[in-house]
């Protein structure tokens, strides 16, 4: 399963109804914390996200509606007993500041906390586990801050049946053949695996443009992704606003979700200022159709 499910939607300021930024992408059977607002343990709570299964974390930059929530769900984990390493990906300024919040509260986690920087130089890929792959990127914010690319790919070949057959492979070696293989028959013939399987299927990707202003460069990083999570912190009438202060409108998120032919687009960090969100999707739709709200609780399968 390669899943996201939003636990805040909010930027800046939260409310009753909505959260600053979280999201869990569900990949198989580990869980990815991307970004974790004010409260994220609650939403954890709420929509009865395993913790157990949570392997990374992703903090995208150091504005507080993105880590606020952190050191409360570290030391929560610690308390219901967790044993696993948990990995934390964030500017490295933020190391400090955990150490420091454990330091005066005389915290002392019954878990390894592993701390991996991301600093701009050394964009590209940052983890490969399993079938997961995550890239890391910069976009344009106030502070350093990154946007993440979660890639799933099904690294096994696919047996063509009667190919096999005709080859005379036992099914007992089918596995090494997903795997690659070539196969040495008896008789002395080295049939290749490419005659008897066919490449695996194109994997899945999923892309999470954070807090930034509409720039054209970024467009290459949502390439071809099967779904796309763009901020929109405000509705396009307040372009100027939102160029001030180095965020997106709904038209510039739709805009880059199209020209990088993106499957799919969900919107979210949306200013406080607003109740009523559904003029937040009809402005993207006009220019991006497939275009949705990023709304809590909602789990989007990629």
């Amino acid at each position: 399963m390669f899943a996201v499910t939003i636990l805040g939607n909010n930027s800046a300021l939260p409310t009753l109804e909505r959260h600053p930024t979280a999201q869990i992408v569900t990949c198989n059977d580990q869980l990815i914390l991307v970004d974790c607002g004010e409260g994220t343990q609650l939403q954890f709570a709420r929509y009865k996200i395993r913790r157990s299964r949570l392997r990374y974390i992703f903090i995208s930059h150091l504005h507080g509606d993105h880590y606020f929530g952190l050191i409360g769900l570290l030391n929560s984990l610690s308390l219901l007993g967790r044993q696993d390493p948990l990995t934390v990906f964030a500017p490295p300024e933020l190391e400090p500041i955990l150490q420091l919040q454990l330091q005066c509260s005389g915290t002392i986690l019954q878990f390894e906390l592993q701390f991996v920087p991301l600093m701009a130089e050394n964009q590209g890929v940052i983890l490969e586990d399993k079938d997961l792959t995550v890239s890391f990127f910069p976009v344009k914010h106030r502070i350093p801050c990154y946007g993440f690319s979660f890639e799933m790919q099904k690294r096994k070949r696919k047996i063509i049946p009667d190919q096999a057959k005709a080859y005379e492979i036992p099914a007992a070696y089918f596995s090494k053949l997903q795997q690659g293989a070539d196969y040495l028959r008896k008789d002395g013939l080295l049939v290749k695996n490419d005659w008897i399987t066919l490449p695996p299927p194109r994997g899945k990707k999923y892309v999470y443009f954070a807090d930034t202003a509409f720039d054209e460069e970024l467009i290459p990083y949502g390439q071809d992704a099967d779904l796309v999570y763009h901020e929109t912190t405000y509705l396009h009438n307040l372009a100027e606003r939102a160029a001030d202060r180095y965020h997106s409108t709904t038209v510039q998120a739709a805009t880059l979700a199209l020209k990088a032919n993106a499957h799919r687009l969900i919107v979210g960090h949306f200013s406080s200022k607003y109740t009523d969100l559904t003029p937040f999707e009809a402005e993207c739709r006009e220019v991006f159709p497939n275009s949705g709200l990023a709304l809590e609780g909602a789990t989007y399968i990629i």
